[in-house]
């Protein structure tokens, strides 16, 4: 199984959650790619079993939008049939990014991890985010 990871972090939260993914889903025994958003191509998620993909509330909760919401809308249509997992952190707000994500990944006809994303406020939890990684993997 491979899993390809993508996200963009602006203080370092939502990097933090990529790589405590990462980790649990190589604890469960799944090959791991980790990659920053302006390192990733369409190819990264054609090749992938699952795809995580991650990205912080920005503004009025919504995805950053110079360089994840450009590539969010350029891989959106290779998510059909593919499982897929979202996470973010955020520091205001009640997660209506998270929710509007998820209502699109649906719509693209991705098969959503757990039936929604993972989020941390602030600072994640190294933990929960592992657990996530390997259930993810498991899926």
């Amino acid at each position: 199984m491979h899993m390809t990871i993508v996200y963009w972090s602006g203080t370092g939260n939502t990097a933090a959650m990529a790589e405590h993914i990462a980790a649990g889903a190589q604890e469960a025994g799944t090959e791991v790619r980790l990659l920053e958003v302006g390192s990733a191509s369409a190819a990264d998620i054609e090749q992938a079993d699952l795809v995580a993909l991650g990205c912080p509330a920005m503004g009025a909760e919504v995805l950053e939008e110079s360089e994840f919401e450009p590539y969010w809308q350029a891989v959106k249509g290779l998510l059909k049939g593919k499982k897929l997992a979202l996470f973010g952190s955020y520091g205001w707000g009640d997660g209506a990014w998270m929710r509007t994500w998820q209502d699109e990944a649906i719509a693209a006809g991705a098969n959503l991890f757990g039936g929604e994303g993972l989020m941390a406020n602030y600072a994640p939890d190294e933990t929960e985010c592992k657990t996530f990684g390997a259930n993810f993997a498991k899926a």
